[in-house]
């Protein structure tokens, strides 16, 4: 049975075999504990890139990125019971490239947000089965630029961290960004 929910820009898609396998998944409620999954991480990774950057400058902020964010990821999957990640179609770090479900919803993410959809509110969900033949909740939130995100991934990069950045991740397709633009997307998984 497949149902098609949108709010918004808010979407959630489920594709699952019968009615009564339907009944057993609260997708609302995978939905909202994915949401906390995601303010979780988001608050965690906007605390730590403040801290550092009041501390120690852009330089701080990109060492975050560099070495904290994804054992920060790590952790808090490991606590929450998601698999958790970040991914964008336009990655400074190859070790968050998306898969071909991400890929796909990033897709319709950038389309939605060139016809003017609101990134802020911008999600989708998804029961997929694995290839393990288990019934996977996946769930995607759309990351926006801010105005504080410029400074690393905007058009007009102080010479020291381009250089930076240059020398961490030689290949670097996350520039160039305005603000308000589709950064990328919070990634979750959980298995039912």
């Amino acid at each position: 049975m497949n149902k098609l929910w949108a709010t918004g820009a808010l979407c959630a898609l489920t594709a699952l075999a019968t009615p009564a396998v339907a009944e057993q998944i609260n997708i609302p409620a995978l939905q909202a504990e994915g949401k906390t999954v995601i303010k979780t991480l988001a608050g965690e990774l906007g605390a730590e890139l403040k801290k550092a950057a009041k501390t120690s400058g852009l330089d701080g902020a990109i060492q975050v990125c560099n070495t904290k964010a994804m054992p920060i990821t790590a952790r808090i999957s490991a606590a929450k019971g998601w698999t958790v990640s970040r991914t964008s179609l336009k990655l400074r770090n190859p070790d968050n490239a998306p898969d071909n479900w991400e890929k796909g919803v990033l897709e319709l993410f950038a389309k939605q947000a060139s016809a003017g959809a609101n990134l802020q509110k911008m999600a989708f969900s998804q029961v997929v089965m694995n290839d393990e033949g288990d019934k996977v909740f996946r769930m995607m939130k759309a990351i926006p630029v801010g105005d504080n995100c410029l400074a690393c991934h905007g058009s007009a990069l102080q010479p020291a961290v381009a250089s930076k950045l240059d020398m961490l991740y030689p290949n670097d397709h996350a520039r160039g960004f305005n603000s308000g633009d589709l950064r990328g997307a919070f990634s979750l998984q959980k298995v039912l």
